[in-house]
């Protein structure tokens, strides 16, 4: 059986502009984004890519017709050859209706509510609804596919099997969460045999979205909400949450049954609609680093109480021991480990595509497993990786390095010559950009499309971020560590390993000066375990640095600069690599410098 998971709409950035003021600091307040598609042939990913990764746009909205196009070329296959194509968003004329109640009871004056019923009537009719996808699919493709085999999937179901088929399709427990879905914002629940039951009484509306709201907070404290909460999850770093955190003793209230609610709704018509509120809570903003750390930290705190306050709903709803956190609040790292911590679960899994960027994933998985099979076989268990994008060979290589060869210089080097010469190199205080196979998935560069360098320099944070990144100074970079040294650099709790980097965890004492590049200040790192498995050579490469400097870390952090989607072609590579302070290039098997002015 052969599914495409597919998601994006034409029109969504224009008529979220027009209709909702989504322009400037607020373009990603709408529906479609991390827009992407993904093909599942008999159980098996065999292909999954981000549209903004092709067209070069960040966090694009747009109809992927890249993304399809390309996994289809990937699979050999054409568009008659698709059996269900998946959609992950169900905007049934029975949910629009739904949605619509929902504002007609909600309290605002009657004229805006008015302009919001006709804006969202429009936005069903000409965009999100089922036929309105269906032209839209056609249109962009030059295909037009059978309604029969076109499944929409509810979005928090999509992410909810997104994570299913990542923990290896193990009966689970989850909790998904993010700003909203169709109706909602965030669901407790249990898949068992590939089968979701969502404990209604438990449901959050998008009034009360948590996620919703530490946008809110991040567009309150200067940055783009909807894409720029991981600031603010690192300026919390930078200070404790204020006691009484107003947040958690005014703002938010909990209910039984893992419910909450705000002492202010959030208004769906007015970004700024709580800003008086936080100015009365923190006093006048003020663009220092310690206000916006002040109000991160006030923040992140409410969002643990939230999140550990659902999880204990949810303990006392299943005998199941495994949990799933899976929608956009899931990459708050630094929420996830005490989270699970403090939680009964055995285990607590957060996956690669937790965001938007996973639903095309999870809506093709769970057309697969609702499609009726006659075989009597069981389901096979997947294999897991988050490298499922397009990957370039040696000839594709040499032409681009052909294309660049007056601004280039380079060498081809075997596997082992170059993770030797690449290893010598990072002893120094050298930056590395690190390209290898397929293209990797979701939002963090996992080891194909990375940036490298030696987190021993205390400085080298700092370098980063000014000369290579061009970003805040305060933001902290990831450390990559064998999984099998990991519980001795960090304490890891009970957790094992840490593929994805969704989940934070202290420094052991005894390595804050080895790793000082990859600590943050409050003595935590967002670490990613790896294997010879998963990523042999870049294994072999930080065993290699090992040895030569009894460093047992590298630093890694995405292969792009701020602003722009993680490179994909070895082209955008080396225009990431020219336009920014990194010293080397190492493509496939080619190392790579900068060509030296002319004699």
């Amino acid at each position: 059986m052969i599914v495409l998971g597919c998601n994006g709409f034409t029109r969504v950035s224009e008529f979220f502009a027009e209709n909702f003021g989504a322009v400037g600091i607020d373009k990603h307040y709408l529906l479609g984004h991390d827009a992407g598609a993904a093909l599942l042939i008999d159980g098996e990913l065999v292909a999954a890519v981000e549209e903004e990764r092709l067209n070069r746009e960040k966090k694009t909205t747009d109809f992927p017709v890249e993304s399809v196009r390309w996994c289809l070329d990937q699979a050999g296959l054409q568009f008659s050859d698709v059996d269900v194509i998946a959609i992950p968003w169900n905007w049934s004329t029975q949910v629009m209706d739904e949605v619509l109640s929902d504002v007609t009871s909600a309290p605002m004056p009657p004229a805006v509510k008015q302009g919001l019923v006709d804006a969202l009537s429009r936005l069903h009719a000409e965009i999100v609804g089922p036929e309105a996808i269906l032209a839209d699919f056609a249109a962009r493709t030059g295909f037009t596919p059978d309604p029969a085999k076109v499944v929409f999937v509810p979005h928090h179901f999509a992410h909810a099997m997104t994570g299913y088929y990542m923990a290896g399709m193990r009966d689970s427990a989850f909790l998904i969460s993010d700003g909203r879905a169709e109706r909602f914002s965030a669901v407790l629940g249990e898949i068992r045999d590939g089968r979701i039951r969502v404990f209604d009484e438990s449901t959050i509306g998008a009034e009360y979205s948590i996620g919703i709201l530490f946008s809110a907070i991040t567009r309150f404290l200067g940055f783009v909400p909807n894409n720029d909460e991981y600031k603010v999850m690192g300026l919390s770093g930078y200070a404790g949450p204020p006691s009484p955190n107003p947040f958690v003793e005014e703002f938010v209230e909990l209910h039984a049954d893992g419910r909450y609610t705000f002492a202010q709704p959030l208004a769906t018509d007015d970004p700024h609609s709580l800003d008086a509120l936080f100015e009365r809570y923190f006093g006048p903003f003020r663009d220092t680093l310690e206000y916006k750390a002040r109000v991160a930290a006030a923040a992140q705190e409410m969002l643990n109480v939230v999140t550990a306050h659902q999880i204990r709903a949810l303990e006392a709803k299943t005998d199941l021991n495994h949990l799933l956190f899976e929608g956009g609040v899931a990459l708050n790292c630094l929420n996830n480990t005490p989270l699970f911590e403090g939680s009964r679960f055995d285990d607590m899994d957060v996956s690669f595509g937790a965001s938007d960027t996973g639903i095309v994933i999870g809506a093709a998985v769970h057309a697969w497993i609702d499609h009726p099979d006659t075989s009597g076989k069981p389901k096979p268990t997947p294999r897991v990786t988050p490298y499922l994008g397009p990957e370039y060979d040696d000839s594709a290589i040499a032409q681009a390095l052909r294309e660049f060869g007056d601004r280039v210089e380079w060498s081809r080097r075997e596997d082992d010559e170059l993770v030797d010469l690449v290893a010598k190199l990072l002893t120094a205080k050298t930056v590395i950009g690190w390209y290898e196979g397929r293209l990797e998935h979701g939002p963090r560069a996992l080891g194909h499309r990375s940036i490298l360098a030696n987190p021993n320099f205390p400085d080298i944070k700092d370098v980063i971020n000014t000369r290579v990144k061009h970003r805040e100074p305060f933001r902290p970079f990831a450390p990559l560590v064998l999984e099998s040294d990991a519980p001795k650099i960090f304490d890891m709790g009970r957790k094992t390993r840490s593929p994805y980097m969704t989940f934070v965890f202290p420094v052991r004492p005894e390595f804050h000066e080895v790793i000082p590049g990859a600590t943050h200040v409050d003595g935590t790192s967002r670490v990613q375990t790896i294997t010879e498995e998963d990523t042999p050579r870049l294994a072999a490469l930080l065993r290699r640095f090992t040895v030569l400097t009894d460093v047992p870390c590298l630093i890694n952090t995405s292969f792009n600069v701020a602003g722009e989607p993680i490179v994909c072609t070895p082209a955008d590579a080396l225009r990431c690599f020219l336009g920014t302070e990194i010293d080397y290039l190492v493509l496939g098997n080619h190392l790579v410098a900068k060509a030296g002015p002319a004699a």
